[in-house]
């Protein structure tokens, strides 16, 4: 039968719960609102009813039977997947779960080399053996992007024993590629394939010109942000089992672990609201989506200082890109943008990210300003070196220089830049966002990293969880570099 996607079960009930004004003895302490101080009350009042905890009739999330099932269970019906769990700790914790449930120490994993910190982090807890496979660089978009068939073909019958394929679809930037040919690939080899698909979760829509989900390709796990694209909170994903190549016990064992054991109502709700808004978009708002799309990135093609990269087949139309003209410092156009109260999504060393909502854009106005106060501002033209990507990845198929359980019995030096070429990093080198580690934890440093990290510092990219002006922490080969 049929399931009504108009319906939003879990929303529903908290909304319930609240109209009954209950009386408190439990946690939360705000006591549904009541205990709160007045001048956070403006934006924190009307949720704070709804944010409750697991008492009789709502449910829990790490046991689910009832109202959190049935919102489960439509997410599962609308988006394809033999089961579909929420999650409240983002696409990170999604990532985490699935990589955990599919290995145990030293289990060879095929990695894509340009995917998200969180499944570096999964490596790591799992204290797998990744065997990574590097993208090819796009001429068209003037990036790295995906890996081929070809490469993953090669890393396949290499590593025969591999548990797993780990996949990023599609990039950052919403590009996409021959994935289906790539899953099905790996299915020859009796080898599951999980996707983040962080940035896809709209692809289920399944109309043109969106791209399909991978989900549709026979992924075995996919995981969703719905906080990218839909009207959901921070915080909220969803993480798709679609076949029984991993475990759905596994998934619920180590998402239980991983996420807390009081999970934020609100958040689950919005999870709920999201799957419904979804399910319920009619052609007519997606062709108004489409058009505003058109209309915001011919704005944008008015800067003087870039170029709107075009959309094929392969794109997301949401991802609208800028990529920088040669002398333009994209840090310098990120910050007028902000200086004119818009603010975009990413900033690399040559290319600013936009990412349209799915509704039309109304204060198209406010940004033809912004234009033209950019503008004028650039008039007198910036030189910044130019910085060759291409010769980042030198192997198709590579590994990491230690283990991860030699990782963990070695010490480590914070070394300066000039003098880290050839030794082997002891944090992850990570421009963020994206996210995508430029230098992985126990990867050989080389030459063309040093050079490369050196640019972006002057272009003004912000690493996460490193002081690269200070160093790069390596591991101690038995006396400290100065």
């Amino acid at each position: 039968m049929k399931k009504d996607h108009q319906v939003t079960p879990l929303y529903t009930k908290l909304k319930q719960y609240a109209a009954a004004a209950p009386i408190s003895f439990h946690v939360p302490g705000h006591k549904n609102g009541l205990i709160f101080p007045k001048r956070a009350d403006r934006f924190f009042g009307s949720i704070l009813p709804i944010d409750v905890t697991e008492i009789t009739g709502m449910d829990d999330l790490h046991a689910p039977k009832e109202v959190i099932a049935e919102a489960e269970s439509l997410a599962a019906d609308y988006f394809g997947s033999m089961r579909s769990f929420f999650l409240i700790g983002g696409s990170t914790v999604g990532n985490l779960a699935m990589i955990l449930a599919v290995c145990v120490t030293g289990d060879k994993i095929i990695v894509q080399r340009n995917c998200h910190k969180s499944i570096m982090n999964g490596l790591e807890l799992a204290n797998a053996d990744p065997i990574f496979i590097t993208p090819d660089y796009d001429e068209a978009v003037n990036r790295y992007t995906s890996p081929s068939p070809a490469t993953l073909k090669q890393a396949l019958e290499e590593h025969k024993d591999a548990k797993a394929v780990v996949l990023t679809y599609p990039d950052y930037f919403g590009r996409t590629y021959a994935i289906k040919e790539m899953i099905e690939l790996a299915h020859t080899y009796q080898i599951p394939v999980l996707v983040d698909e962080a940035h896809g979760v709209h692809f289920s829509l399944g109309i043109h010109p969106f791209p399909h989900s991978a989900l549709k390709f026979g992924a075995d796990a996919v995981v969703h942000s719905a906080h990218k694209t839909l009207p959901a909170m921070t915080m909220t994903s969803y993480l798709h089992i679609n076949s029984s190549f991993v475990a759905e016990e596994k998934v619920a064992h180590f998402l239980q672990i991983l996420q807390s054991s009081s999970p934020s109502y609100p958040l689950m709700a919005s999870l709920d609201i999201a799957r419904s808004f979804l399910a319920t978009l009619t052609s007519k708002s997606v062709s108004d989506v489409l058009t505003s799309v058109k209309q915001v990135r011919q704005v944008m093609a008015s800067l003087n200082a870039c170029v709107v990269l075009p959309i094929s087949e392969k794109d997301d139309p949401l991802k609208i890109t800028l990529s920088m003209k040669k002398g333009i410092s994209s840090a310098l156009v990120a910050s007028l943008f902000e200086k004119n109260g818009v603010f975009p999504e990413l900033v690399t060393h040559n290319q600013l990210l936009f990412i349209h909502g799915l509704a039309p854009f109304h204060r198209l106005s406010e940004l033809k300003k912004a234009v033209t106060s950019i503008n004028d501002e650039l008039k007198i033209k910036t030189n910044h070196a130019t910085i060759d990507m291409k010769e980042l990845f030198s192997n198709k198929v590579h590994k990491l220089a230690l283990t991860y359980p030699k990782m963990s019995q070695q010490t480590s030096v914070l070394t300066l830049l000039d003098n880290a070429k050839g030794k082997i990093a002891a944090e992850a080198v990570i421009p963020y966002p994206p996210g995508i580690p430029f230098i992985l934890k126990g990867e050989e440093i080389t030459e063309t990293h040093i050079q490369m990290i050196k640019q972006l510092i002057k272009q003004g990219v912000t690493f996460q969880h490193c002081d690269i002006n200070n160093g790069i922490k390596v591991y101690n080969k038995g006396e400290e570099d100065t």
